[in-house]
Parts: structure tokens; sequence; C-alpha cells
């Protein structure tokens, strides 16, 4: 274990996992036979020429890079510490570029780029690039939504697209948002949200109720996308942002 950790821990195994997990997610995706629900809502949103944010609980992440439809490369933020490297490493083999910092929690994540990542995702939202985002990440509570995603839109006028990606078969991994890792050779579905527009001049209520609102429509999807393979919907209760 400790000898796994330090080869994961250096560039050069960092280079060989996200290779391999890349081709793990491709044969995922090629031997899934998959369903989609809502898929027109992203291809029609960057249609009109901007951006948009795309949210899924962190969960729910490794399906995502094989079902982006835009011309342009999508986004995604992720921390710089922890399994961000991995992630990063593993998203560059689909065209996925990084953006590289936190917005969970502005006022305590100063030294994790959170200022910097919000002033680079903004700037590429306003040139008509897509950013996505995980708003439970990067250490929970899990299917807890952080307000910076809220703040994001706000400020940007972008459009935030709720997303769950999932198969029927997978295995939990026992980390704080209950990873689940996709396995092969089963059924799988993706299921798209309406689009949501946040006004930019709305008092702390109003973001609050945003934020419950986005939170909301992301549990709604995934409880959707669970539904549509015969399992119980994973849920969570809207309250205090964290």
């Amino acid at each position: 274990m400790r000898l796994g950790k330090r080869f994961l821990g250096r560039s050069p195994g960092q280079a060989v996992a996200g290779f391999l997990v890349a081709q793990y997610i491709r044969l995922v995706n090629l031997t899934t036979r998959w369903q989609v629900r809502n898929g027109q809502v992203i291809p029609d949103l960057l249609a009109q020429g901007g951006g948009i944010i795309p949210v899924t609980w962190h969960g729910r992440l490794m399906m995502v890079p094989t079902a982006w439809p835009g011309a342009k490369p999508l986004h995604l933020l992720v921390s710089r510490h922890g399994d961000g490297e991995l992630i990063a490493r593993v998203m560059a083999h689909f065209g996925i570029t990084m953006v590289r910092g936190s917005t969970h929690r502005p006022e305590r994540d100063r030294d994790k780029g959170g200022a910097p990542a919000m002033r680079q995702m903004l700037a590429l939202l306003k040139q008509g690039h897509s950013v996505g985002l995980t708003p439970d990440g990067p250490r929970g509570p899990a299917m807890r939504l952080s307000a910076g995603v809220v703040a994001l839109a706000r400020l940007s006028g972008a459009p935030i697209v709720p997303v769950s990606i999932c198969t029927e078969r997978y295995y939990v991994l026992g980390s704080w948002d209950r990873f689940r890792f996709a396995l092969p050779f089963s059924c799988g579905v993706m299921v798209f949200g309406d689009p949501i527009t946040i006004e930019r001049k709305i008092d702390a209520l109003a973001q609050e109720d945003a934020r419950c609102r986005v939170e909301a429509a992301l549990t709604a999807v995934t409880a959707q996308a669970d539904r549509m393979l015969g399992q119980a919907p994973a849920n969570a209760l809207c309250g205090k942002a964290p």
C-alpha cells in the first residue's frame, strides 16, 4: 500500500495511472448500452454561442468525459491536491482542460487557489467556453452544493446544467463521496436537467434560495438516473450551505 501511494505520488506514476484509467473508461463506455434523457439540452445551448456550466456530483464523475458534445473543449475545475492530480491526468486524455483550484469554501480555501480559479473560470465563460464543476467537491459533504457554483453562474450569466451519468454495474469506493467506479458490460444512463440561470443582482437570501434550487435539480436528475437503472435513488436534503 505504501509503495503504491509513493508511486502514485510521483509524476511518472500519475501519468501511467492516468493513462490506464482513461483506457478503462473508454472500455466501459464502449461496452455499455446507453440511454439518454433530455440529451439535446447541452447541444442546443452551445449552438447559441455561449458557454455553460455543467455540474455533476463528485461521486458520479467517472463517465462524464465520454459525454461532452461540444466542439470547444470542456474545462473542468479540480483541486490542487489529493485526487485532483490524478483526475487531471485522466481528463487530459479526453481533451478536457483543467482549471486548478477550489471554489468550495472561498473564505477558507485561499491557499487552494480559489480566487484565481474563479477569475479564470469567469474569463473562460465570457469567451464562450464551458466550465464543468463537481459542486460538492473537493471534500464534501457529499451531494451538498457549494455556494461557489451559484456565484460563478451569477457573475458570468452562464446557465447551469445538472448532469448525471451512471452505469447499472459499479463498485462503491470507501471515499467521502461514495464514488461509483463503473464496471464494463453494463447498462447506463445519461440524464440532463433543464438549464438554470441565476440573476446577477440578488441578495444573500435569494442566493441561498438559488443554491437550494440547483442542489435540488442536480439531486433530481441523479435520482432519475438511479430509478432508470432500477436502483434506489440517492438523495440529499437542502439546508445551510457548507
